[in-house]
């Protein structure tokens, strides 16, 4: 296990009051940390066990997320399943979540094609990620790619060089690196693609075969 000791959290202090995750999505639906609710349908907040043991944090919500209101339902979200099931983690004791939980997109005619949210947005939303993750108290938290990565380490925490690792930030559960699952729905060499895919799911079996409680 790698320790990340100098490693400054996104995460901030001040985090939302509640003592169930019912009780702080109630609180969310009327977000307005940032101005990213002003043109997402709704908001989207994560959903799983209030006794899950593992936290996979993505990006954002997508198109098919923010019309649904659940995380991880579109094509990454289904990918995701998958190699969870490869890995043999049982998703019953997962929660899954993202890093800013409203769609942040650009218009192009009809569609609404998927934007990258800036720092800002990400500490902003810190504050809900944060509350989750101190209700739930998991024993291990899985960074989906960079932006989750930012929002639980802060920018010294980097994609590539800790992928696979686990990392440990003071006074918060370890931190699984890897990538988000959209990654690999973007590569378009065959080869690569599996390579890459048996390497997330090789990522994935270290959240499974972490102690449980």
């Amino acid at each position: 296990m790698n320790i990340a000791a100098n490693l400054g959290p996104a995460l901030t202090l001040e985090v939302a009051d509640a003592d169930s995750i019912a009780k702080l999505r109630h609180q969310a639906e009327g977000c307005t940390r940032c101005d990213l609710y002003k043109n997402a349908t709704q908001i989207v907040f994560g959903e799983g066990s209030d006794k899950a043991e593992i936290v996979l944090v993505g990006e954002q919500p997508g198109d098919r997320e923010d019309i649904a209101g659940r995380p991880f339902v579109g094509p990454a979200g289904r990918l995701l399943d998958h190699c969870l099931e490869d890995a043999g983690l049982d998703r019953e004791r997962c929660y899954v979540t993202n890093a800013v939980k409203h769609f942040k997109f650009t218009p192009r005619g009809k569609r609404r094609l998927h934007a990258k949210p800036n720092a800002g947005e990400i500490r902003r939303c810190a504050w809900w990620l944060g509350a989750e993750l101190n209700i739930l108290q998991p024993k291990l938290v899985v960074a989906l790619g960079a932006s989750a990565l930012y929002a639980l380490l802060g920018p010294k925490a980097k994609l590539t060089p800790e992928r696979g690792h686990i990392l440990q930030p003071r006074n918060h559960p370890p931190v699984l690196v890897t990538i988000h699952p959209s990654f690999l729905l973007r590569i378009r060499d065959e080869e690569e693609k599996q390579r890459q895919r048996q390497a997330f799911v090789s990522d994935l079996h270290k959240a499974a075969e972490f102690p449980s409680r």
